[in-house]
Order: structure tokens, then sequence, then C-alpha cells
């Protein structure tokens, strides 16, 4: 069911809402400082692309510079990709089929205004949210 969920998704929006964060990622690339905010850009285009099957965790290790870093995702990216969630959501939702593609948009809107300081892991990990006290 996941790998029909994702080909839908791919098709429909998925590849669009990953286009626009690498769009991010490279502008933030070309600006050297931002380089952190275009991995994160990166990472979460992997996640827009193909989403089901996969969660966002929140990092224990994440701090102060995490908030201050989200702050300014916010203010420079994250308010447009969020918007590109919510509009490709509302238009999805108008369709029976769309319905649970939508609300994934929904989903999605959060780790696009906050992206610092979580990390996308697969639904069937074995350490679930606690991985990172592992390595």
């Amino acid at each position: 069911m996941r790998l029909i969920l994702n080909l839908i998704w791919l098709v429909l929006c998925g590849f669009w809402m990953a286009l626009g964060y690498a769009v991010a990622a490279l502008i933030c690339f070309i600006l050297i400082i931002t380089i952190p905010f275009g991995i994160a850009s990166l990472r979460i285009a992997s996640f827009a692309l193909w989403p089901f099957g996969r969660r966002v965790v929140d990092r224990r290790d994440a701090g102060a510079p995490s908030l201050l870093g989200n702050l300014l995702w916010i203010v420079f990216a994250g308010w447009w990709l969020a918007l590109g969630h919510l509009t490709t959501g509302l238009l999805l939702c108008l369709t029976i089929i769309g319905i649970p593609l939508g609300l994934a948009n929904f989903k999605l809107i959060p780790i696009s205004l906050l992206p610092l300081g979580r990390e996308i892991v697969r639904v069937d990990d074995p350490y679930g949210p606690d991985r990172l006290a592992f390595r």
C-alpha cells in the first residue's frame, strides 16, 4: 500500500514539492553561510518526494542554534514552502482519491516551517525516535 500511495503522491504533487525544496537548497548553497539550511532542505526534499513509510522525529541533541536557525528559515524559505503544501493539500482534498494525499501534505507543513532539529526515519526503524541514543 505504501508503494501505491508513494507512486500516486510522486505523480500528483511529490515531484513538484521536492523541486521547490531543491530550489530552496540551491539558493542556500549559493550563500555560503546558509549551507546547513540547504542540507536540511535536501533532506526534506527526499521526504517530500517519497513520504509514506517514513516519519519525522525530534532530535534530542538539538538546542538553541536549531531554534534560531528555524526562525531564520521561516522568514526566508519556510513560509512559501508551507504555503505550497497548503495549496497542494487543499487542491488534492477536492477529490475523494486525493484526500489521503492532501492530509499528508498538511502533515508536511510543520517540517517545512521548522526543519532544523528534526530527523526523518523509517516507520519500521527498530530504534524509533531513540535511534540517536544508540549511535
